[in-house]
């Protein structure tokens, strides 16, 4: 379809025995954001690397805007904005002379570059800081730049990977503000190279954006979320579906002491997992099996010397769904876990 900007098929890659990305499969289209979501080491990383280019994929094939990444690759980066999980750009240069060397690398003409320049600056908040070298700029600014110095080509496609690990909590809402923004009301997009029939034509549609995270309040934000582990996608649907997997199926107990209340709510056999969340217990239960679980597991409690504040039912989180799926021991796209 026309609005399609990112298609993977059956992308795989290993190193030596390791199989970083085992089959993954993406479709992601104008206007969307799509949160890959995972542990350390569950291939997010390499997988935004093979969408780039920046490494070849040992099986199957990644387009974007139309452009075979293998057989097309320049056409395809020209529109792709990639930020990388580590500040990238040149500390000792300041935030207008960073953001002036991508533009130019990009092809930018020196009559151009400068109002793109502040033009998306401006866009990020950051255009009262021309001047500051980018070796002096907060955890954040620095993020702002790399998102600016992505978006200096005005590119269909964003690759966000783990942009906001280590900022504080504001940063973090405001840099998902600006991306929210950036596909609700995008910058125009680059023009493509002319004499080889234009995939993508210039005002078209809007950005997509791929965007990886730890965060599952973040997940929460975007259109659609892929769980992946091990190499594969797991799980694939918008927030609001994958938290239906578990309705009516997730308790919460506050009370003390919590290794003991842990300790009891193990052994009852309805019960198929117990995770803390900060000062309470969240707990998994077998299907249908809710009711029955409430109505003893406070005299259970009691019997064995616990003291329980409060015991409820409540509605499943994005956290809830990912633990119920990596400890799964055969991952399926199964809606009933």
């Amino acid at each position: 379809m026309d609005d399609l900007l990112i298609s993977a098929h059956n992308i795989s890659k290993f190193f030596g025995d390791l199989k970083a990305v085992d089959g993954v499969s993406l479709q992601i289209r104008a206007g969307e954001i799509y949160g890959l979501v995972g542990s350390d080491g569950a291939g997010k990383t390499t997988t935004m690397r093979l969408l780039v280019g920046a490494l070849k994929a040992d099986s199957g094939d990644v387009s974007i805007c139309g452009f075979d990444i293998s057989k097309e690759v320049e056409n395809a980066r020209s529109q792709i904005g990639y930020l990388s999980q580590r500040f990238s750009l040149y500390e000792d240069l300041t935030v207008l002379e960073n953001i002036r060397f991508f533009a130019e690398v990009r092809g930018l003409k020196s009559d151009e570059w400068l109002p793109r320049c502040m033009e998306i600056l401006e866009f990020v908040g950051l255009n009262k800081f021309t001047d500051r070298r980018a070796g002096q700029l907060s955890g954040g600014m620095k993020q702002k730049l790399g998102l600016a110095s992505a978006l200096v080509a005005r590119p269909r496609v964003l690759l966000l990977d783990e942009p906001t690990t280590g900022v504080d909590p504001v940063t973090r809402q405001d840099f998902w503000q600006l991306v929210i923004r950036l596909v609700s009301a995008p910058l125009a997009p680059t023009l493509l190279p002319s004499g080889e029939g234009k995939r993508v034509k210039e005002n078209e549609g809007g950005v997509s954006v791929l965007i990886s995270t730890p965060y599952m309040d973040e997940a929460s934000r975007c259109h659609r979320v892929g769980f992946m582990k091990a190499g594969r996608i797991i799980a694939e649907d918008t927030p609001s579906n994958l938290r239906a997997r578990l309705n009516g199926r997730i308790l919460e107990l506050r009370g003390s002491p919590l290794n003991l209340l842990r300790h009891v709510v193990h052994k009852d056999e309805e019960v198929e997992d117990v995770q803390a969340f900060g000062d309470r217990l969240h707990i998994r239960v077998r299907e249908n099996k809710a009711q029955d679980v409430l109505n003893r597991l406070k005299s259970e409690i009691s019997s064995e010397g616990g003291h329980v504040d409060a015991l409820r039912a409540v509605p499943s989180t994005l956290e809830d769904v990912f633990i119920a799926l990596s400890n799964s021991e055969k991952f399926s796209d199964n809606p009933t876990l």
